[in-house]
Parts: structure tokens; C-alpha cells; sequence
């Protein structure tokens, strides 16, 4: 009794993001605003099943806009995943490894299945950028790739004035984070920027984010971008550096990199895969140690600099002006 139901008609083939869309215009129309919506969606996105249940039972309309607290992230994880098969067949002429389309499609996949503790970086990156957020500053997360980093910041900053900007020099990846981004309705506003970090301008900063980005950064530049970063960053203000690292000792090193590709193995990549990939991204990703780092964020001119994650070889640092 007094409840209604709607259907929202997707022509297929369609991404998760043009129907979260079309639910988010369903839900904001003015017939319906003042109703408990409970949307199911059931698609097969490249074979795999997916559910996705959501509820606007504890959303606040304001100005005909419908804000979803907690949930986009969650839905953004399961409805863009498509498995990484990318190294699954032999390549006879293997290149180097580029953020491409290819891999945006597969880019949540491919980084939990190969970065240990990558989602535990990401939601301390969030913690961190609450803390050290200044009124009227910007937030910038150089290498955003998907924006996930972005969307953890977005989630606690609670400071006044704060605009995130989101650099990457992938176009795929940038226009595959701002259909996610667009899906938000936040206070904080996000800018993206196509461009290299290099040769960017730092402004007005408070919080700073470089999450495995450095090490695709030519060494002979990695001193003078951090010098940059330092020299836009307010006083107070914070940079989070997460890398691969190498290590001096080449069998500490070995070791952990027997215990990473272990991990791979767990999380479905075949011995084809990691060799393939390993050999396509190892002249493009160049791993410092963990004193390599510490010592040019000292020589930037931070006052203190902490290592606070590890696991493997896998590595990140807080760096406060």
C-alpha cells in the first residue's frame, strides 16, 4: 500500500556508471523525492554476476540532489571490476608497461590482487588528510590513477574551503576517475588535471599525496618534484610518499620479492603473469630503498619524515613541513 515500483530500462552494453546515472535521475525526480527507494541491480559485466543492493532510506535531499553517504565507493569497487588477464598469454614482443585503456578497465583488479596492504594505505591516506586539511587550502594527489585516493580524502576531510586536485598523465585513467568522481555528491569539491607532475605548480597546499607514483618518475627529476611539492606545501602541512622499494642487502631483497610474487599467486596470478608483467614494468618502475627516500625528503627541507607502512616491499612514508 502506497508504495510504488519503478523500472529504470538500460540499454546494454552498459557501464556501471551510466546506470548508477540513470538511478541517481530516477531518484532525484521531483514525483518521487519524498519515497523510500530501494534499488536492486543485477548485471553480468564480462560474465561475472554481480548484485548490487542500495537504499536512499538514510540519504538527506537538498536541492534536488541525493546524496549517497557510504556508498559510493563501495558500489564504484564492484561495479567497474573487470579481472586482469592483461599478462594471462604469452607475448612474444612484451611492452613496456603503460597506463593504458587496457589497464584503467582492469586497474581496481589488477592493484588488490598485486599490492599488499593497498587498500589499508588508501583509508589512512583518508585519516591523514583530515588531520592535516587547512581551511582554504587545496589537497593534491599527484598520480590519482582510478581516484581512489581522492575519493577516501573527499569521505573525511571536514575542513572548510578544501578543493582536491586529482593529477594524472594517463587521459585513460583521468576519464575513467571522473565518471566515478561525477557520481559523488560532496561539499569537497575535485578538480582533474591531465598533466605531468613534474612540471606542475604546487599552490596553496596542505595535504599532498604521491601513492606509487615516484617510482615512474625519471631519477634524475624525483628531487626537483619533491622540492616542488615542498615548496607549494603551507606551513603544517604533510606529504604521503608510498613506493616499491629496493633494498641494499640483494638477498633481503630476493626474498621479499619471492614473498610479493607469493602473494600474487594467492590472489590468482599464474607464474606466466607475474614473470610477463615483472618483465614489462621493470623498465618503467625503478624501486629505490626506503634511506634513498627518507634522505630526499630531508634534503627537500622536511623536518620530519616517518616510515609508517610496510609490507613486502611495499612501503609509505609521511613527510610534515
Amino acid at each position: 500500500p502506497n508504495k510504488r515500483t519503478f523500472s529504470v530500462m538500460v540499454v546494454l552494453p552498459a557501464s556501471g556508471c551510466e546506470i548508477i546515472a540513470k538511478v541517481r535521475r530516477l531518484a532525484t525526480s521531483s514525483a518521487i523525492k519524498d519515497m523510500e527507494i530501494l534499488v536492486i541491480i543485477k548485471i553480468r559485466p564480462r560474465s561475472i554476476p554481480t548484485l548490487a543492493i542500495f537504499s536512499n532510506r538514510s540519504t538527506q535531499i537538498a536541492e534536488g540532489k541525493v546524496q549517497w553517504p557510504a556508498f559510493s565507493a563501495e558500489f564504484i569497487s564492484v561495479m567497474s571490476q573487470e579481472t586482469d588477464k592483461i599478462y594471462a598469454n604469452p607475448q612474444q614482443n612484451l611492452a613496456d608497461f603503460r597506463f593504458d585503456d587496457q589497464v584503467a578497465r582492469v586497474f581496481p583488479d589488477m592493484i588488490k590482487r598485486s599490492v599488499p596492504g593497498y587498500s589499508h594505505i588508501i583509508g589512512t591516506i583518508g585519516i591523514l588528510a583530515e588531520r592535516y586539511a587547512q581551511p582554504n587550502s587545496r589537497i593534491y594527489d599527484l598520480g590519482s590513477s582510478l581516484g581512489a585516493a581522492t575519493l577516501a580524502m573527499r569521505h573525511r576531510i571536514h575542513a572548510p574551503g578544501v578543493t582536491i586536485i586529482a593529477v594524472d598523465n594517463s587521459a585513460a585513467m583521468l576519464a575513467r576517475s571522473t565518471d566515478f568522481l561525477d557520481l559523488e555528491e560532496s561539499p569537497i569539491p575535485v578538480e582533474t588535471l591531465c598533466a605531468d607532475i613534474t612540471e606542475l605548480a604546487i599552490e596553496n597546499c596542505s595535504f599532498a599525496v604521491l601513492n606509487f607514483t615516484l617510482q615512474f618518475v625519471p631519477l634524475t627529476q624525483r628531487l626537483s618534484t619533491i622540492k616542488r611539492i615542498y615548496d607549494g606545501l603551507l606551513p603544517g602541512g604533510a606529504l604521503v610518499l608510498s613506493e616499491k622499494l629496493a633494498f641494499a642487502d640483494a638477498k633481503h631483497e630476493e626474498l621479499l620479492i619471492r614473498h610479493h610474487h607469493d602473494f600474487k599467486r594467492a590472489n590468482g596470478y599464474s607464474d606466466l603473469e607475474i614473470g610477463q608483467k615483472r618483465q614489462a614494468i621493470e623498465r618503467v618502475l625503478i624501486p629505490e630503498t626506503a634511506q634513498d627516500h627518507i634522505q630526499r625528503l630531508e634534503l627537500a627541507g622536511f623536518g620530519q619524515v616517518s616510515q609508517w607502512f610496510q609490507s613486502f616491499n611495499f612501503a609509505s612514508f609521511i613527510a610534515i613541513k
